[in-house]
């Protein structure tokens, strides 16, 4: 028997996969934060590493490049935040270090919008950050590309420029916490699964956007996606 809901279920949340027809469904999404030293230091905390931390944002906040970025309400300050994005294939808890990579499905480029203004008073105040982060359309996101076919990217350039200025300008090996040290740690505290995302941090250079900017990131071996605030 079809099970009935009350009212029609949300579609699934999904990326496609560069030069495949599939889709790749999102169960999670998690963020590391300061996870670059320059960034941490631009945001005055001490860049010297400590414990990774996550916050995380909804699988509906995920966007395509090609459909903008609308500015969001309540709002006055809001900032790109350049990423390198994680897809896993397969999760578990206490994932070894060594065994970390297996887990990974591919990558691709991401952008962490942030209303900076509310997550400044979020932190005034001692409360989470969601608000901040994990509002509609917060993370726009380019196609996956396999890792099966371009490896494990740990170096190489992560940028990201406004109406042709260059805002972000960093390395991939600059990364306090490496992919397989996120993957194994967020592993002790949640049970990950396949389709989970986990955004890996940014450089420093994150600043506000206006409506009409256009955004363009790329990260070496992923190309680039461009984003217009609408």
């Amino acid at each position: 028997m079809t099970q009935a809901y009350v009212f029609a279920p949300a579609p699934v949340p999904a990326l496609p996969v560069e030069g495949s027809t599939e889709l790749f469904p999102v169960h999670r999404i998690y963020c590391v934060g300061r996870n670059f030293a320059d960034h941490a230091i631009e945001m005055g905390h001490d860049p010297d590493k400590e414990p990774p931390f996550f916050f995380q944002k909804n699988p509906d906040t995920l966007v395509s490049p090609s459909e903008g970025f609308p500015y969001p309400p309540a709002s006055k300050d809001v900032h790109h935040e350049v990423e390198l994005v994680v897809a896993l294939k397969d999760g578990g808890s206490d994932i070894p270090v060594e065994n970390a990579l297996d887990c990974v499905f591919g990558y691709a480029i991401g952008l962490d919008m942030t209303r900076r203004d509310l997550q400044a008073e979020a932190k005034k105040h001692g409360r989470p950050w969601e608000i901040a982060k994990a509002f509609e359309k917060s993370a726009p996101c380019g196609p996956l590309h396999a890792a099966s076919d371009i490896g494990h990217p740990a170096r190489g350039a992560i940028r990201l420029s406004v109406n042709g200025v260059s805002r972000q300008s960093g390395n991939l090996d600059q990364m306090i916490w490496k992919v397989p040290e996120m993957i194994a740690y967020l592993s002790r505290f949640f049970a990950l699964q396949p389709g989970d995302l986990i955004f890996s941090g940014t450089p420093a250079g994150v600043g506000a956007v206006e409506k009409g900017d256009v955004m363009k990131a790329e990260i070496a071996g992923l190309g680039e996606i461009a984003v217009t605030v609408l």
